[in-house]
């Protein structure tokens, strides 16, 4: 290989309100990172997740050489659920891009926005990974220790998975918090509910004038968006001190520790040291976080919290970087 030769790796994060590509070399370098809308195959069609994905992508190839990239790893929430099978469609529709079909040198490989969020935050390979933006979920790994009796057992990967099943239940995700959030203002504009800061707030910052244009904003384009970012009013009138807020993002904090605990049982953690990686803007409420490490901890004392100084884009890089070297 001449010298003057680049290689490139590039990672996808294609989540619930946005999606993120990034631009590395092999020594995880990051080059180039880019934004584009959500990709959830829950929350858009498959036409809206693939135009998402490729126009993130020709973002990060400008202006880079042809078959200079060796790898893309996409991570895509709800992927390992119930599309798994779209995965060759989804490869197929990125492939039919003349542009990023020209720069790939190596393969297309999706996972799960899960595993992303894992490795971005740790180099572990046992832990879990507790994920709280739009959505929630934790799934957690544990390869077990190697018997030895002879003959020696093959090492058996296990994993456990809990949450993750859509804006229906995500319980203590952004989604749900502003469900919450949106409920307490009517219940309060009705009559029928205690005064709450929320409503005010809400108001004063979508410059709303009465119920109904709320909720036009509410049932018109981008539900799931809007809802989810109530959470953020929620959250701020929480650390103002209202009653209705802080008690929201009490059970949101509550709903988290019960998935995570719930994975710990499952691989048999309580007693192991072992990281959780707690990824999403809904940890960057003091309330929320301090729940889930007050309940976590009373069944798994010996347990890491790790919080990723790196956006989940950059655990698709390590894989793709990982990838080439098997």
């Amino acid at each position: 290989m001449k010298s003057e030769e680049k290689r490139y790796v590039i990672g996808v994060d294609g989540g619930g309100t946005k999606t993120l590509a990034a631009l590395a070399d092999l020594n995880r370098k990051i080059l180039k990172i880019a934004k584009t809308g959500p990709s959830n195959l829950r929350n858009v069609d498959f036409k809206t997740a693939i135009s998402s994905i490729s126009e993130a992508i020709l973002k990060v190839i400008k202006g880079i050489k042809e078959k200079s990239v060796f790898s893309i790893f996409i991570a895509l929430a709800a992927v390992e659920e119930e599309f798994k099978f779209e995965k060759e469609k989804i490869k197929k529709e990125i492939l039919k891009n003349k542009k990023i079909l020209k720069v790939l040198k190596g393969k297309i490989e999706i996972v799960s926005d899960q595993l992303c969020a894992f490795k971005s935050g740790t180099g572990e390979r046992d832990g879990l990974v507790l994920i709280s933006g739009t959505g929630s979920v934790c799934h957690g790994w544990r390869n077990g220790l190697q018997p030895t009796h002879h003959p020696p057992a093959r090492r058996t990967p296990k994993e456990a998975k809990a949450g993750g099943w859509g804006w229906a239940n995500d319980e203590g995700s952004g989604f749900w918090v502003g469900q919450k959030g949106y409920q307490a203002v009517f219940k309060e504009l009705d009559g029928r509910g205690k005064k709450t800061k929320i409503t005010k707030l809400l108001f004063k910052k979508w410059n709303l004038k009465n119920k109904e244009d709320l909720m036009k904003k509410i049932y018109g384009e981008g539900t799931i968006r809007s809802i989810s970012l109530i959470s953020k009013i929620v959250d701020k009138t929480s650390q103002m001190g209202d009653k209705i807020a802080k008690s929201i993002m009490e059970e949101a904090g509550k709903e988290l520790s019960i998935l995570a605990t719930s994975v710990i049982k499952k691989l048999n953690f309580q007693n192991k040291k072992f990281p959780l990686v707690l990824a999403g803007k809904m940890f960057k409420s003091k309330i929320v976080l301090n729940r889930v490490k007050r309940e976590v901890k009373k069944i798994s004392p010996k347990i890491q919290f790790i919080f990723p100084k790196e956006e989940s884009v950059i655990g698709a890089i390590k894989l793709a970087i990982e990838n080439l070297k098997k």
